[in-house]
């Protein structure tokens, strides 16, 4: 009962890691908001939580409005009084599409980078007048393994957010809110089994020191782990989760 008397917005949280991230942070006791676009699958993660022992509400939220961001993180404060966690979670990753840089539709384009990107900024200066009154708290981005590659569009927008990640850590650090992000790896999720082809996942499967897909428990634990107090000297890392996919000095 790590997060006891807490309370967190898990962005992208009705399926999916999100999904995984919100239950896991509700049975260490704090009370969670599924924000979720999908109304139907924020509602029933929400009542999963609460029929599980739980506290969560559901809203349905758009990450790429100002407004929609705002209303989230207000009617946050309205049913549980504050706010301490919030995880920028939500992302255009399952059946996204795969076009060269030179024929990629740039409609498509700006609505991704707006979701995949740019909400962690807008959810982040709804988030921060309310982890300020709580006298700070954690703010933890979705990232990837991919951010390294940036060979495509998915890829450009988490290595975007982990230089934002390392931005707000700076800024936000003197209101006493640790800003930091997890990339996982090549993980068994339904948006990995139908975005990724079985032939391309085996493939980086076999370039990685610890030679298995990664689980969901795999990232969850961290997270966690970063949310936490015994995380509390922590702020402007990317937590690389990956069997050791990307190796840094």
């Amino acid at each position: 009962m790590r997060f006891k008397d807490k309370v967190a917005i898990v962005t992208g949280a009705g399926q999916g890691i999100g999904e995984h991230y919100a239950k896991a942070i509700a049975a260490e006791g704090a009370a969670v908001v599924v924000a979720e676009i999908n109304a139907d699958n924020a509602r029933r993660v929400a009542e999963e939580i609460v029929a599980a022992g739980g506290k969560a509400i559901h809203l349905a939220t758009d990450v790429s409005s100002e407004d929609s961001c705002q209303a989230c993180v207000d009617a946050t404060v309205e049913a549980f009084g504050g706010l301490d966690y919030l995880v920028n979670n939500a992302a255009i990753f399952a059946g996204m599409r795969r076009e060269p840089w030179m024929q990629i539709d740039l409609v498509y384009y700006r609505r991704f980078m707006a979701v995949n990107f740019e909400s962690v900024l807008l959810m982040t200066r709804a988030a921060y007048p309310a982890l300020v009154a709580r006298g700070g708290g954690v703010v933890l981005n979705q990232s990837s393994s991919a951010a390294w590659y940036a060979g495509n569009y998915y890829g450009l927008s988490k290595l975007g957010v982990n230089g934002l990640t390392i931005a707000l850590a700076k800024e936000l650090g003197p209101q006493n809110i640790r800003v930091n992000a997890v990339a996982p790896g090549p993980t068994d999720t339904m948006a990995t089994r139908t975005s990724v082809a079985p032939e391309r996942l085996q493939g980086l499967l076999d370039t990685l020191p610890l030679k298995r897909v990664g689980q969901t428990q795999d990232i969850v634990n961290t997270v966690l782990f970063l949310l936490s107090e015994e995380a509390s000297w922590v702020t402007g890392q990317i937590w690389s989760v990956d069997g050791g996919q990307m190796m840094r000095p």
